[in-house]
């Protein structure tokens, strides 16, 4: 069956990933006697920020919309936050970003719509695209390139796990770094990494610890996401997207039905429809080992995929009270399975993507702005969804996939 094959092919492409990563690990000990270098090079500064290290007692369980009170921020949102503004104050952006024009468009989906005309003219032009499976390409732009005075720090994870010697398992390395084209306050990039040179395909790893990013913030407007390629994402090697927006969205509260929800997965129907996962602090790991099967799945079918994950309600059937849709104990990972984009196309008004799907809409022009209805936005949606007979089928795909592991 197609759903077993992609599985194989998917194992054969995490085992690569594995033996590459080992390899890569051994040249750059041999290769380095201080500092971070790339396996192609690149040094950092030695003099990095300190580290931001974690362990799930720092997980943020009560978080909630609420009205009028004063949010408390967690640790992590201090330090990203801080990080952020530093950076933005030494002029490494590619502009000064100020209060956003914003608007929620009137309608049953409650589009929050934002004016931002300087990343549509100021970032960096997006790579060509032509596959899915695209390889790390060392000679165009990376997060080896940057200038490392943006990085923010370093997230590493304190399990307290040892090995048989008693010594701990050496963390692997998240890099958290300020986009400098932002799109909202505390715009940032989750990069694992770097010098391993990953392309931008998800591993379970990358997921995990976009959910737990969302699980150490305080604040319920702090997102993450990922855009596959062939879905805007406008640089091949892995990273996510991290930012805050201080507004409700729909996905957060939407009813959801049930597909194998021992392995977190749950159909969305409201448009623009596709797949939901959800954990609590308990879960993290197995839901991003579920989610990474999927996205696997997709990447070996050639589906270009988009990821946003977002505190949110427990999953239910119907439409949850007031007193439940404000809570946001958990956190709600959206997948949505699209038409391909290839080449270095850009829309004029908005590129579907993550933020997009979600119901954020950064707009890149005054007249679009202002002018754009929920029904146009709704239909420039639905030229990248998938027709519903190849979502359907998918569907079926995935359930299967799921309940066999």
């Amino acid at each position: 069956m197609r759903h077993l094959a992609g599985l194989s092919t998917a194992n054969k492409i995490r085992r690569r990933r594995k033996r590459r990563r080992r390899r890569r690990r051994r040249r750059t000990a041999e290769g380095t006697t201080a500092g971070f270098v790339s396996s192609i090079g690149c040094r950092f500064d030695p003099a990095m920020p300190p580290p931001f290290v974690y362990s799930k007692k720092d997980f943020v369980s009560d978080v909630c919309w609420s009205r009028g009170s004063r949010l408390i921020p967690a640790k992590f949102d201090t330090a990203v936050q801080a990080g952020w503004i530093e950076r933005m104050d030494k002029g490494l952006f590619r502009y000064h970003l100020g209060d956003l024009q914003t608007r929620v468009l009137p309608g049953a989906h409650g589009f929050v719509a934002q004016l931002n005309i300087q990343r549509g003219t100021e970032r960096r032009k997006p790579q060509e695209i032509l596959s899915i499976q695209q390889e790390f390409n060392a000679k165009q732009f990376n997060f080896n390139k940057i200038n490392p005075e943006e990085i923010i720090f370093e997230m590493i994870k304190d399990t307290g796990e040892v090995n048989e010697r008693g010594q701990q398992h050496p963390p692997f390395k998240m890099v958290v770094l300020v986009n400098v084209s932002p799109l909202e306050f505390g715009h940032c990039l989750f990069v694992p990494d770097p010098s391993l040179c990953f392309p931008q395909i998800l591993t379970p790893f990358t997921i995990q610890s976009g959910i737990e990013s969302v699980l150490l913030s305080s604040n319920p407007g702090f997102r993450v996401g990922f855009n596959s390629l062939g879905a805007f994402a406008s640089v091949n090697h892995l990273h996510l997207h991290g930012y805050y927006l201080d507004h409700k969205l729909k996905i957060e509260s939407i009813p959801v039905k049930a597909l194998v929800p021992e392995q977190g997965l749950y159909h969305m129907s409201d448009f623009p429809g596709g797949f939901l996962f959800y954990t609590e602090s308990e879960q993290v790991e197995k839901v991003a080992r579920a989610i990474c099967r999927v996205t696997d799945f997709f990447v070996e079918g050639n589906i270009a995929h988009n990821l946003f994950m977002t505190r949110g309600c427990p999953p239910c059937e119907s439409i949850p009270g007031e007193k439940d849709r404000c809570l946001r104990k958990g956190v709600r990972v959206a997948v949505w399975p699209r038409i391909s984009c290839f080449g270095a196309k850009e829309e004029s008004a908005l590129n579907v993507a993550l933020c997009e799907l979600a119901g954020h809409l950064p707009f890149k022009n005054k007249k679009d702005y202002e002018l754009t209805t929920e029904r146009d936005v709704i239909d420039i949606i639905q030229r990248y969804l998938l027709p519903d007979e190849e979502f359907d089928t998918l569907e079926q795909q995935l359930t299967h996939l799921l309940k066999d592991s």
